[in-house]
C-alpha cells in the first residue's frame, strides 16, 4: 500500500513591478522545500516577469541538480469586481536524464 502524500502547492501573485530575481529566489526556496510553485500573472507585463524569474530560478536549480518544468495555463479571476483572465504558470521540479531524480519527483 502506498502513502504517496500530494504535494504542497504554494501561490505567487507577480504584477509587472515584481523583481524577477526576487521572484525566482522564491520559486527556488519554495522548489528546495518540495513545493509546486503557482505563479499567477495578469497582463502583458506582469507575465513578462514571471517568465523571467522562471528562467533565472532555473539557473539558481540547475548547479545544486534540480531541473523544473513550467506548465502554464488560462484562469478566470475576480479582481474589483471585473472577471480577468490570468495566466497561471506551475512550476515544479523533474528528473534529470541519466536518471538523477528530483526531491518529490513524480514516479515511473
Amino acid at each position: 500500500m502506498s502513502t504517496e502524500q500530494k504535494p504542497e502547492i504554494g501561490c505567487l501573485k507577480v504584477s509587472s513591478k515584481s523583481s524577477p530575481a526576487s521572484v525566482a529566489g522564491a520559486i527556488a526556496g519554495m522548489i528546495k522545500d518540495g513545493v509546486v510553485v503557482e505563479i499567477q500573472a495578469v497582463g502583458a507585463g506582469a507575465v513578462n516577469q514571471a517568465v523571467k524569474a522562471i528562467a533565472i530560478s532555473r539557473g539558481f536549480l540547475s548547479p545544486i541538480g534540480i531541473e523544473i518544468v513550467c506548465v502554464p495555463s488560462f484562469a478566470d479571476i475576480v479582481i474589483d469586481g471585473e472577471y480577468r483572465t490570468a495566466i497561471r504558470f506551475a512550476v515544479e521540479p523533474r528528473s534529470i536524464r541519466g536518471g538523477a531524480r528530483t526531491p518529490d519527483a513524480a514516479r515511473d
